[in-house]
């Protein structure tokens, strides 16, 4: 049955829009005006997309534009819910084609209502829920439909649901987390930055201009300071463009492959923070395979799916060649070690769980220790941040007020003009 998206007008009066199936745009009206509702407009839904190419055929702006694509697109919470709710209505023997229709009608977002509308009218057609979900990758990666597929084949959907949700859900603890530790450095360089700004451009001008009507010889660091004063205040714009150039040159070195590559090493090379990243990606990659190999997804496949995972390309790299040679019959401890880029406890608990057979179980745990580990480090990294930044900003006001202060004390003592 088609999936139609519309909008139009709530017996409350309030303007609304969905997406709901009919078998014609008339039977569409029908069953919204039962529901009370005045239907503006309406047209076949088509990935998501409220037919946007044939309005722009017709040479006019449709008036069905969705603002979900323009204001913000679908959130990886709501994926993460979506899947807790699937999960829980398959556990409940639900047909799968029932539960995604009790989904359909409770998700809010229309940018992830559409295509769950598509992917229960594909379920519907015959299609398997993992193959429908693949004609949406943008919602619904690699790693999700894997899950998805292995536990279509193995028939513990349900099961492979709910670990789908609580890999979904760890996931965007951990993300919150880092975010979250990163809120107040930046907080805190930012409002610093406008200060410094502030007594460069509006205070220290005012000042200084005493000291050069006098017309002596300053204080060497005085002198630095009102040079620098002239250059936030003359060349402010030089200094925005130098800065947005290098930004830009910086991404564009960053997105090829020896760029890349030599950030990456840099980055694992740092005191404190190679050791955070090293930590995050360790256990981004353990989770996901341990979650996908419990979830009867294949050993090959799984890496490969991790890999995508690791944010670092030299973790990545050694994942890619633990990968080819564990398809040559190599124990996948064993490669992991050789690359040196994966601690020896990690190590030693995957060679354990490779000969006790219990390899998913291992992962899981190195998984869960590593988190903690990030959390752990992460709370060091905040609590080191915080008096190293005051001792920046401090630092840098009393250079300020020195300087201002020392040719006013050493008035009468500065030397004769230049």
């Amino acid at each position: 049955m088609p999936m139609y998206a519309y909008k139009g007008v709530a017996p409350s009066g309030k303007a609304i829009s969905g997406v709901r199936d009919a078998e014609s745009p008339k039977a569409l009206r029908q069953l919204l005006r039962k529901d009370g509702v005045h239907v503006m407009s309406c047209e076949l839904s088509r990935g998501g997309k409220l037919a946007k190419e044939q309005n722009a055929k017709k040479g006019g702006l449709s008036r069905d534009v969705d603002l979900g694509g323009i204001l913000g697109g679908v959130k990886k919470v709501e994926i993460a819910a979506f899947t807790r709710q699937m999960a829980t209505l398959v556990k409940a023997g639900i047909p799968l084609a029932d539960a995604l229709g009790a989904l359909v009608e409770q998700i809010p977002n229309l940018r992830l209502k559409t295509p769950v509308s598509e992917v229960r009218a594909a379920v519907n057609e015959g299609s398997s829920l993992a193959d429908a979900l693949a004609k949406h990758p943008k919602l619904f990666d690699e790693l999700y439909v894997s899950m998805v597929r292995a536990g279509e084949v193995a028939g513990n959907l349900d099961d492979v649901m709910i670990r789908l949700s609580e890999f979904l859900e760890g996931s965007q603890k951990l993300k919150s987390k880092i975010q979250g530790a990163m809120i107040y450095p930046l907080v805190m360089v930012a409002v610093g930055g406008i200060i410094m700004t502030v007594l460069m451009v509006k205070v220290i001008p005012n000042i200084t201009q005493m000291f050069r009507q006098q017309g002596k010889t300053l204080p060497i660091n005085t002198r630095m300071l009102i040079a620098i004063s002239d250059l936030f205040l003359h060349w402010w714009w030089v200094m925005l463009v130098g800065l947005a150039l290098f930004i830009a040159l910086f991404v564009r070195w960053t997105g090829t492959k020896a760029g890349r590559h030599a950030w990456d090493t840099f980055a694992l090379r740092l005191p404190v923070v190679g050791d955070l990243v090293r930590t995050i990606n360790v256990g981004r990659f353990a989770r996901t395979l341990g979650t996908m190999l419990e979830s009867g997804v294949p050993m090959l496949r799984a890496l490969d799916t991790a890999k995508q995972i690791v944010g670092n390309t030299l973790i990545r790299d050694a994942i890619e060649e633990a990968k080819r040679a564990v398809t040559e019959g190599d124990s996948l401890a064993t490669t992991l070690k050789r690359s040196g880029h994966f601690p020896s406890t990690m190590i030693h608990m995957v060679a354990v769980g490779e000969k006790a057979g219990q390899l998913e179980q291992m992962l899981e745990r190195v998984a869960t220790t590593y988190e903690t580990d990030v959390d752990t480090r992460l709370s060091r990294f905040t609590a080191l941040l915080e008096p190293v930044m005051l001792v920046v900003m401090g630092g840098a006001v009393a250079f300020i007020v020195f300087s201002i202060l020392q040719p006013i004390m050493d008035l009468g003592n500065l030397s004769g003009p230049k």
